[in-house]
């Protein structure tokens, strides 16, 4: 997986879910918005605490766990 900077994990925000650089904002949020067919624009202005590269980000990191396979 390629190195996500903006992705972060910590136990003692959102249960350890990936969340946004640190912030309450759990990439699964993020990514269910884009698939409301929320824009970036909308999903700017509810959360202005995010940059558009975190959106970007979110995508990107949900699209290398579907990349993942399962080694028997």
């Amino acid at each position: 997986m390629a190195q996500l900077n903006r992705i972060t994990f910590d136990p003692k925000i959102m249960g350890g879910q990936a969340c946004i650089r640190g912030m309450r904002v759990p990439v699964a949020t993020i990514v269910k918005l884009v698939a409301s067919r929320m824009t970036e624009a909308e999903i700017l202005k509810h959360y202005p605490d995010l940059e558009a590269e975190d959106i970007q980000e979110a995508l990107r990191y949900v699209a290398a766990l579907a990349e993942e396979r399962l080694v028997t």
